[in-house]
């Protein structure tokens, strides 16, 4: 339970949040739109939008309320205990002390959270607690996740086995578990602190999930072709080239003929202002990698890897979900371009 003063912090963070969303952006975009010269894509925008009075706030903006955010999360679980393990667990927890964590996960505190997410049980609870918040409040039973389940991981015919690669503290693994109560699911991660907490969080709602500690963008231990469904969600726009090229293999290894590939993340949506935006988020945002996924053809790549009909479909999270098309709805606030890359084994 929170204090009083640690409630007010959270509660300016997101209330600064908000405001960047839906005062900060539309003035943006109001601005540019007045300057008279219409972008034509997002690198022809750079130049206008960083030209408009309102930019430079827009930008100090998001980056300082992130830094804000981790500050208040921090000082919010600064007391939160160790995270205890079941005793009689329904479900498995493997870890890799031996693993070796590749320097373009460490090298970087991704999302701007200092330290990252795998360094100690702190770093689960802060980053927990964070992934409500950075949704401004709209994420705080998880329905972002179960409207992906529901929406985008339909129609399995008694699937067998569920892959959910860089499932973190297991908010996109027990969605999945729920949904399909007799299937096999199996959560993979690089940091074990998040995987010790979904172990312990899953345990906690009664379900069975096996969560395990390896590489996603390598060959993971998993039985190949044994898995009916393998899902990531917000994962391959933090991947390097070689890494992004690694999860698609692995996917495809993973997946029995005619299993389908789900992953949740950005993709462009025409809108030059909005695209440049995402672009910026990269970099404001300590997400190096994700300009350069945004820009590759990812469809290629998951075609080269051995996958069939790799399609994007955008992801409406505040509405019904997936969509037949890469549309979104317009909206005046800034909200991220979620989208859905799908793809099957051939049979």
């Amino acid at each position: 339970m929170l204090d009083h003063n640690a409630r007010a912090d959270l509660d300016f963070v997101l209330a600064s949040r908000r405001r960047w969303a839906d005062r900060l952006y539309p003035a943006l975009t109001r601005q540019v739109a007045e300057a008279g010269t219409a972008p034509a894509d997002r690198k022809d925008a750079a130049p206008i939008v960083k030209a408009q009075p309102v930019y430079p706030w827009f930008a100090w903006s998001e980056r300082a309320s992130q830094k804000a955010l981790w500050r208040a999360v921090t000082d919010a679980t600064v007391d939160s205990p160790a995270i205890e393990l079941p005793q009689s667990p329904k479900g498995k927890l493997t870890l890799d002390p031996d693993l070796a964590l590749p320097e373009w996960y460490t090298d970087w505190d991704i999302h701007v959270q200092p330290g990252g997410i795998w360094r100690a049980d702190a770093s689960a609870h802060v980053y927990e607690m964070g992934a409500k918040l950075v949704m401004m409040g709209g994420n705080d039973d998880y329905t972002f996740h179960t409207s992906f389940t529901n929406t985008c991981c339909d129609g399995l015919e008694n699937p067998t086995r569920i892959v959910d690669l860089g499932c973190g503290f297991g908010k996109s693994t027990w969605p999945l578990k729920r949904a399909y109560p007799g299937a096999e699911v199996i959560g993979v991660d690089l940091a074990a602190p998040c995987l010790r907490m979904a172990h312990s969080k899953t345990e906690g709602l009664g379900l069975d999930v096996h969560y395990m500690q390896a590489d996603a963008t390598k060959n993971t231990g998993i039985e190949a072709g044994s898995a009916d469904l393998v899902t990531t969600s917000m994962v391959i726009h933090e991947l390097p080239r070689p890494a992004l090229e690694g999860i698609f293999a692995e996917a495809a290894r993973l997946l029995k003929p005619g299993g389908r590939m789900v992953f949740l993340d950005f993709q462009y949506t025409g809108d030059p202002v909005r695209d440049h935006a995402v672009t910026e988020h990269g970099t404001r945002n300590n997400e190096p990698f994700l300009p350069g996924m945004m820009s590759a053809d990812t469809c290629a790549l998951a075609e080269a890897a051995g996958l069939t009909n790799a399609r994007w479909v955008a992801f409406d999270e505040r509405g019904p979900g997936r969509q037949e098309r890469l549309e979104w709805p317009k909206r005046p606030e800034w909200h991220f371009p979620w989208a859905v890359l799908e793809a099957e084994k051939a049979a």
